[in-house]
């Protein structure tokens, strides 16, 4: 199996100044087509740091991309340092130089002498093209392993992966099959629940299961290779059925979903706020499908003033939720109640009735990530009605405090 590494370079990565949003594109757009990673690292700006890293890497791999120090700066030394690991000297590649040249011309400018040294590449470099930028890509043997190097600047990284890398190393390893991910979008399990039900599943050789969890979300992940989406999608079926209840999506986010429902299916929606603050309305009106359907949104004060009695907070928000959509005129209203400790109150309204409940969170959270899961369960209340499913779910981190649903002919 072929082993493949990725080294970061730059102080700025490695102290996390900025975040490296390259190795983790990178790494998934490398798993899409068979070349998983099995390693990556991060060094700094030190050449004695640096060389040893590509030492490293160079007995423990068959391939290397490095990202990064390419520049014209005294802090870009990914070339002299892949000079020093190879024994080799720095030699200036006038074609390069010549695309510099020409690239600062068509501006109007005079190249800048720093510059001279993005031409200057170890001796048996390979030059790896990059069109739209200064700092020129190159390939080289490091011991047995094949390096890239690469530019950090994401654009132009991202282009010479796609167009000159991974086309390199399919010529180079053709027995290499494309994998696809399949994924299921759940709120409500935990990831221990999720393991326990999935582990009895036997999947065939060359595919896996992975997650991700993020609040309030926990992907699944099913892994396989690209050529054979029938059984792919047998087994995705499979997953789903053992966690339908939780599952809020497929293969794109739960907000993204939920834009499409809306959209297809020509619902109106209002919105009034008050444990969430405004989360709800901004986060569903992120998405463009959603903002086309929405009427108003209210954040609600706690004000002592206002007519809806709170004594009952289950119904006050169903007050606040039949008003809304009354004064708001559209279809569908979703509200977030007050959150008092660790219970809040959310309700859906429809022209088919009103649903509420009352939920109590198992542990603490911050105003942040507690807002988060209130948001979330609101927009499940809404995703539910929308696809015809039971309005209530099971969450494993909410304990259901009381739950009503009060008929249209009821209210009239």
């Amino acid at each position: 199996m072929i082993k493949i590494a990725m080294l970061s370079t730059g102080e700025e990565v490695l102290h996390g100044d900025i975040v490296d949003t390259n190795a983790a594109w990178m790494s998934a757009e490398f798993y899409q087509h068979g070349f998983s990673l099995a390693k990556r690292s991060t060094v700094g700006d030190q050449m004695n740091a640096l060389v040893e890293e590509l030492l490293m890497l160079s007995f423990n791999n068959d391939v290397v991309i490095v990202n990064g120090g390419l520049g014209p700066t005294t802090d870009d030394m990914s070339a002299a340092a892949a000079a020093a690991a190879t024994d080799e000297k720095l030699v200036l590649f006038p074609d390069w130089l010549s695309r510099l040249e020409s690239m600062y011309a068509e501006r109007g400018m005079q190249m800048p002498d720093s510059n001279l040294k993005q031409a200057m590449l170890p001796s048996s470099s390979e030059v790896v093209d990059n069109p739209i930028g200064t700092a020129c890509g190159f390939k080289l043997k490091i011991n047995d392993a094949t390096f890239y190097f690469t530019p950090g600047v994401p654009s132009e990284f991202k282009r010479m992966v796609t167009t000159q890398i991974i086309p390199d190393l399919s010529r180079s390893y053709p027995q290499v099959q494309a994998s696809e991910c399949s994924k299921l979008y759940t709120f409500g399990l935990s990831e221990s629940g999720i393991s326990d039900v999935l582990d009895q599943l036997k999947l065939p050789e060359g595919y896996e299961l992975g997650y991700r969890s993020y609040l309030p979300f926990i992907e699944v992940k099913l892994f396989g290779p690209k050529s054979d989406l029938e059984t792919r999608v047998k087994l995705l079926q499979m997953v789903y059925k053992l966690l339908e209840a939780n599952v809020v999506s497929v293969d794109e986010p739960m907000l993204e979903h939920l834009g499409h429902l809306m959209v297809d299916k020509h619902k109106t929606l209002s919105v009034s706020e008050q444990a969430t603050k405004g989360a709800l309305c901004s986060w569903l009106q992120s998405d463009e499908n959603i903002e086309s359907c929405f009427g108003h949104s209210w954040i609600m004060a706690d004000s002592k003033g206002s007519d809806i009695d709170y004594t009952d907070p289950l119904a006050a928000t169903f007050a606040l939720a039949g008003a809304t959509r009354e004064k708001c005129s559209t279809e569908l209203a979703l509200v977030t109640g007050k959150l008092e400790g660790k219970r809040f109150s959310v309700a859906l309204s429809s022209e088919a009735g009103e649903w509420g409940q009352i939920l109590e969170f198992h542990r603490e959270y911050s105003r942040q990530d507690a807002r988060k899961v209130i948001v979330t369960v609101a927009a499940d209340m809404l995703r539910r009605h929308i696809e015809s499913k039971p309005i209530f779910g099971s969450y494993s981190s909410l304990n259901r405090i009381k739950e009503m649903f009060i008929p249209a002919v009821v209210i009239n």
